[in-house]
């Protein structure tokens, strides 16, 4: 048992039922860790972190928990921010906006929409996952297409480095050397530098054609011209410092906005357009495949033709009705001579939500078909290079075909993107080695095709131990040595983003019926969560001290 550390004012539990209202995410991990910190403040988090290189107990940050990853979950003790909860004002001139690391992207939104501006980073778990959290992930969302993923929107990262050290870091200043750790970070990317060209070639630590990246360390973005710090910390998961407030970019909102539904009989014909749909401006593209619209059907009638391949969900946006209206329309030609069959407009706020409907109706659909089929997040943040985007879909069908598994796929199509949902029969004999092959193969598929593993998840604990599937020898050690120069105590997030000898993937599944069940108290708080979505709820609320 460990005990509570000096000069820390927060909330420090050890008790069995705490802890179990920390051993699982939105993901598919379950681990019960060994302790639960909750810092009072920003300013209680150095105290914290001193007394866990002093006495080499890892620290795991975490938002939410909605992550998919388990990048927020495992062994050590969980360090709750999502108390953090400072937020504002919103600088109007300057448009940036400084919030605590526990404020929600929708509390973020909402707040610079008052002031007519917006942050234009949008996942679809935008109403509960943390600033935090996505700053940690280097998240993104339906509209990365037009505006990318969070790390450009990062202006500045307060962070509590392995030391203790409290300290901004902030874009257009320069690298505060003075700190240990910064100092250490400098030296080791001032020598992967020297070696790119040379020892590490020129394409080895980025994946070449692919527009979405949350996997390894941003050291190419970092070491570009006019790269920072602050490049390599977004997406870096906890591993390299915790994060206690942000500073992030705003902009205006849209002056007006129109989404387009189409109907396509041919995969290819879909992503084609899909690849195409940025040069009409879209801000959105997304691809509603067969697997997902015949998961949708089973509620009812989705409007779409029984045998259609794809959808795809286009939105456009514009300073005024009539700019927005004549992009629409270029975007309908656009998806009418790739071959849609038929082609559905909404430029009314209320016709849109009922276009954007059907992208979230799978979600609530497979959440009631357990207890005996589980949607399990496995294999589910590859991207790929745009032109094999149809080669990756196919080719995740084949595997799930192969392997007698039903699955949905979505995904950011316009980023050659795909979220797939694996529905395991837990109660059929072989369901874990399935699982395993499924993994493989998609690992295989997503190296063959040039592709990462995570598109803007991360990798955390899931798919750190299979980044050689995807990066080379020479990205991995480069990661490895920006991992050591933070951290050499190892006490950040160990086992996320840089696996261990003994790491796996796949370890405890939260939804397996054999796995060790969790106190009662625990388990039934957890699956109210789950099941109302309230991922940003505090777990300890109401748990007597």
């Amino acid at each position: 048992m460990i005990e509570s550390p000096p000069d820390f004012r927060g909330v420090f539990r050890t008790d069995l039922l705490a802890r179990a209202l920390y051993a699982e995410g939105a993901g598919i991990a379950r681990c019960v860790p060994m302790g639960v910190a909750v810092p009072a403040d920003a300013d209680d988090v150095p105290a914290l972190m001193r007394w866990s290189k002093r006495e080499g107990v890892a620290l795991i940050p975490r938002g939410s928990g909605s992550g998919m990853a388990a990048g927020a979950v495992g062994p050590g003790v969980i360090v709750d921010l999502s108390r953090l909860r400072k937020l504002g004002p919103v600088d109007v001139e300057g448009r940036l906006i400084r919030v605590g690391a526990g404020v929600t992207r929708g509390e973020v939104d909402a707040a610079a929409r008052h002031d007519g501006l917006r942050f234009p980073v949008d996942p679809s778990s935008g109403a509960f996952c943390t600033i935090g959290g996505m700053v940690g992930a280097n998240a993104a969302g339906a509209r990365t297409l037009k505006f990318g993923a969070t790390r450009p929107w990062v202006h500045g990262v307060r962070c509590v480095f392995d030391d203790g050290t409290d300290v901004w870091v902030r874009r257009h200043t320069p690298w505060p050397i003075g700190v240990p750790a910064v100092q250490r970070l400098a030296h080791a990317m001032s020598q992967i530098g020297a070696q790119r060209g040379h020892e590490i070639p020129p394409d080895a630590l980025s994946h070449a054609g692919v527009r979405k990246e949350s996997s390894g360390y941003a050291i190419a973005d970092a070491l570009r011209v006019g790269g920072h710090l602050v490049d390599l910390l977004v997406g870096s998961e906890g591993t390299l410092a915790l994060f206690t407030e942000v500073e992030l970019a705003l902009i205006p909102v849209a002056g007006a906005t129109a989404t387009i539904l189409a109907v396509f009989d041919a995969l290819e014909s879909a992503t084609a357009c899909a690849v195409e749909a940025r040069i009409d401006g879209a801000t959105a593209c997304e691809l509603l495949d067969r697997t997902f619209l015949d998961v949708a059907a089973t509620d009812g009638p989705t409007g779409v033709p029984q045998h259609a391949e794809a959808v795809l969900l286009m939105e456009v946006e514009g300073v005024s009705t009539g700019a927005t209206a004549h992009a629409m329309s270029q975007l309908a030609a656009r998806a009418t001579r790739h071959g849609a069959r038929e082609v559905h407009t909404a430029v009314e706020a209320d016709d849109e939500q009922r276009l954007w409907a059907l992208r979230h109706a799978a979600s609530p659909i497979l959440s009631r078909l357990a207890p005996r089929l589980r949607s399990m997040q496995f294999i589910e943040d590859g991207c790929v290079p745009p032109d094999r985007f149809p080669d990756y879909v196919r080719g995740v069908r084949r595997a799930l075909d192969h392997f007698d598994m039903p699955g949905v796929i979505f995904g950011h199509a316009g980023d050659a993107h795909a979220h797939v949902n694996p529905l395991v029969d837990v109660t059929r004999r072989g369901w874990r080695d399935r699982v395993s092959g499924i993994l493989d193969r998609v690992c295989e598929l997503t190296a063959v095709l040039g592709g990462t593993l995570a598109g803007e998840h991360g990798d955390g604990r899931l798919r750190a131990p299979l980044m050689d599937r995807v990066w080379g020898l020479e990205a991995r050690a480069a990661f490895a040595h920006v991992k050591d120069a933070a951290d050499p105590s190892g006490v950040l997030n160990p086992g996320c983003k840089i696996a261990r000898d003994d790491d796996r993937p796949i370890g405890v599944l939260r939804h397996d019926p054999e796995a060790e069940p969790l106190p009662a108290g625990a388990r039934a708080v957890l699956d109210e969560i789950e099941r109302t979505r309230s991922w940003n709820r505090f777990r300890l609320e109401g748990l007597a001290d």
